[in-house]
């Protein structure tokens, strides 16, 4: 009998059941109010009259109506940069301990996100209620004291003044708590290796000293880890090395492009679990097996509000319109596309977060991610957000039976026609032809807008594949490899033509 795992696993469940249940909706309501409190006296507290949006009748509406979206340029250009110049009581009324780096899937220069202590502690009481949740999953006994490995950035953070910077994932491990430490692989030696490829081959090294019964990272970097710890040690699957990796924790994009290829690599089926961790914060994981949808994290540090997802309401380069409108929880309807925007414990205020989302259980505030809001491909009316181009993938790789691990796409003028250009990152030799045929039919059947499209400004479809490998390269040769780096899926003219100049030297 397993002793150690018996008893956590009946401590998680009684703990589950001793939970009580809570709205989401009054959750946010409770958290706003709060973040109002606790911000009141800083300098963007002052300026933008929280005391008087506190006074109101309806704070949420109150407070919608008086404070404007930002989004991380406009943030930094009017506020954050005060921070970075030494001031304190900015956006939040201590400094941060740290400072999240993210370049996110755009542009090579970092973004500098406040991580306040704050959040530091949102993110694991987060990270205790999605444990807690494992209790609605069939797991054994067994796996509940086995190693999980977290394939993130570097722990070794950078110091800077007063504060540490790096990676929202790096900066998560570092805070691990005590208790888990035992449980945590690669361990911190490991961990600290700035080098993504010399992290990794030390992961292949020490692999069959653990016994992993779960891992967690973004599910391109996963997959090359899994491959190099397979090649390694000369094995054909992960589970002849991890015959107890019961779990696998996905998160940073949608898992349903990768699942193929991911299984490719298994000796038996694994649970996949969702999550959403973002450098802005714990946004929502997968509380229950009934389905892949995410729980939004209502009852933490983050308040949420939602902006429907028209083109009308953005910006070309991404953000919002002033005047667009913003739904709370208690608003929103089911299977329709929504702008995310958060006001956090960090000094985030009316954030756009840059992702698109849906909800498929008001009730339960459960949601998937749809996209970006750079990433919607609407140059010509076609109106394809990321799931649109996600479901389409996964369409040629159940029809042509291929696994294809990346892809990118451009709304490409070829002698002033508009052509959708798409590169899949693919090891088969599949006519191309027959690729364009398969991917048109399927978008012109499945999305409204796109087949109209193809009647008027749309010319065509054109698509050419190259090694996965290459989407790896690129991403190394613009950011660095691992940790929170994810590709574009969307790109603009100028952009895609410096990756078609790097695919062709490549």
């Amino acid at each position: 009998m397993n002793i150690i795992g018996n008893i956590i696993k009946g401590v998680i469940d009684i703990t589950e059941k001793l939970t009580p249940e809570s709205s989401p909706s009054e959750n946010q309501k409770e958290v706003l109010k709060n973040l109002l409190l606790k911000a009141r006296g800083t300098a963007f507290g002052q300026f933008y009259n929280f005391d008087e949006i506190l006074e109101s009748d309806n704070i949420q509406k109150s407070f919608s109506e008086k404070t404007p979206y930002f989004d991380y340029n406009k943030i930094n250009e009017n506020w954050w940069h005060k921070i970075h110049e030494g001031q304190t009581n900015v956006t939040w009324p201590e400094n941060p301990n740290y400072y999240a780096l993210s370049s996110g899937t755009t542009g090579k220069t970092s973004k500098r996100i406040p991580v306040t202590q704050d959040m530091i502690d949102s993110i694991k009481s987060a990270g205790i209620s999605q444990i807690i949740a494992l209790s609605h999953f069939n797991l054994p006994a067994s796996f509940f004291d086995k190693g999980i490995l977290m394939l993130g950035s570097s722990t070794e953070l950078t110091e800077k003044n007063d504060h540490l910077e790096g990676e929202i994932s790096g900066i998560s491990a570092h805070n691990i708590p005590s208790w888990f430490s035992g449980y945590y692989k690669p361990g911190e030696d490991i961990a600290r290796i700035d080098d993504w490829d010399e992290r990794v081959k030390k992961i292949a090294e020490k692999a069959k000293e653990w016994d992993i019964g779960a891992i967690s990272g973004i599910p391109s970097w996963i997959e090359l880890m899994l491959n190099e710890v397979i090649a390694y040690n000369k094995v054909k699957n992960i589970h002849e090395i991890w015959p107890n990796l019961e779990v696998y924790t996905s998160g940073g994009v949608a898992f349903g492009p990768y699942e193929k290829s991911f299984n490719a690599l298994l000796g038996k089926p694994v649970t996949v679990i969702d999550t959403y961790l973002a450098s802005e914060g714990f946004i929502a994981f997968q509380a229950r097996p009934e389905t892949d949808a995410m729980q939004l994290v209502t009852n933490g540090g983050i308040y949420f509000e939602f902006v429907p997802f028209k083109p009308d309401y953005i910006n070309e380069d991404g953000s919002i319109v002033e005047h667009a409108p913003s739904l709370t929880l208690d608003e929103v309807e089911l299977n329709k596309d929504y702008i995310l925007i958060i006001s956090t414990v960090s000094g985030a205020w009316r954030y756009l977060i840059g992702d698109t989302i849906e909800f498929t259980n008001i009730e339960r505030a459960e949601i998937k991610i749809t996209g970006r809001t750079k990433f919607f491909l609407n140059t010509v009316g076609s109106q394809l957000s990321v799931n649109k181009l996600d479901d389409a993938i996964k369409h040629l790789e159940t029809h042509f039976n291929i696994e294809i691990k990346e892809y990118t796409i451009c709304a490409k003028r070829y002698e002033g026609e508009f052509y959708h250009s798409w590169y899949l990152g693919t090891d088969t030799n599949i006519e191309n032809e027959e690729l364009i045929k398969a991917l048109d039919a399927f978008l012109k059947k499945s999305n409204k807008n796109y087949r109209v499209a193809r009647t008027k400004a749309l010319k065509g479809v054109k698509v050419a594949t190259v090694s996965p490998n290459c989407f790896y390269d690129w991403n190394a040769h613009n950011k660095k490899k691992g940790g929170q780096v994810k590709m574009e899926r969307v790109m603009n003219e100028d952009k895609f033509s410096e990756w078609e100049n790097f695919v062709n030297e490549h």
